[in-house]
């Protein structure tokens, strides 16, 4: 009786796993003089109309001493509607040392709502817990930004310029202005990105890390759409910050 419902639950478990669609992502980080300093693993799963976009970071050498051997782990989890990934929760965890950090942000569609949890623990002890609702609503987080930024680029093809409401950046409102590259400023991305791209275009993102407290994220795509390469320009100290696409597969 115990072998045949293993049995049954490995079965059940093999065709939900063969059923949904897994598309893995990787890049490897670089910044500036220090070199290469971490790998970013993606992996997004689809399945009846629903999504998982899981997303570790882990950093090397220099990087990862500076830090303190931080870990860092995001989840966007939600529905796919025509294409697009539209989030219900998002998650942010971070460890480092003896503290840990959580942040959470819980999407209500239909009352255009969006709501932050906030936990922090030191030792093993939780020191603090919020919960309050933004003040902006949006229909992505810092994921699906990047991960639905083709379908949102044809969404606006007659736009050279267009704006997104994102959860994770409340720095900002919210609010990204994404430009695409036109033919008249097309060249100053490829000196970056390179030129076999699908599409350029560049996010303006406010950060402590820029000098001037914001910055642009230079982006360019692969032919499935997905973010090729992407240049983080105007960052304090060491230079630019490059992540590059080394592995998708189906």
């Amino acid at each position: 009786m115990k072998n045949r419902f293993l049995y049954i639950v490995l079965l059940i478990t093999m065709t939900n796993i063969l059923s949904a669609k897994v598309l893995v992502i990787d890049y490897k980080a670089k910044f500036g003089i220090l070199g290469k300093v971490g790998a970013i693993h993606n992996t997004i799963i689809t399945k009846n109309g629903r999504y998982t976009i899981d997303t570790t970071l882990k950093l090397y050498g220099v990087a990862k001493m500076l830090l303190g051997n931080q870990k860092e782990h995001y989840i966007s989890k939600g529905r796919v509607v025509d294409g697009i990934f539209l989030p219900e929760l998002y998650s942010m965890s971070t460890i480092k040392k003896h503290k840990r950090m959580l942040k959470e942000y819980h999407f209500d569609h239909k009352t255009h709502k969006l709501v932050r949890i906030k936990k922090k623990w030191r030792d093993g002890k939780l020191t603090s817990d919020e919960k309050k609702e933004v003040d902006f609503y949006a229909k992505d987080d810092l994921l699906t930004l990047y991960f639905n930024m083709d379908k949102h680029i044809k969404a606006h093809k007659n736009q050279h310029r267009f704006t997104l409401n994102v959860a994770g950046l409340e720095r900002q409102k919210g609010k990204v202005t994404i430009s695409v590259a036109t033919s008249k400023d097309i060249e100053e991305y490829k000196d970056d990105l390179g030129s076999s791209a699908s599409w350029y275009a560049k996010a303006r993102i406010v950060q402590k890390s820029f000098k001037n407290k914001s910055g642009d994220i230079l982006l360019s795509a692969s032919k499935d759409g997905y973010i090729q390469k992407a240049v983080i320009k105007d960052l304090v100290m060491y230079g630019d910050a490059v992540l590059k696409r080394v592995d998708g597969r189906r």
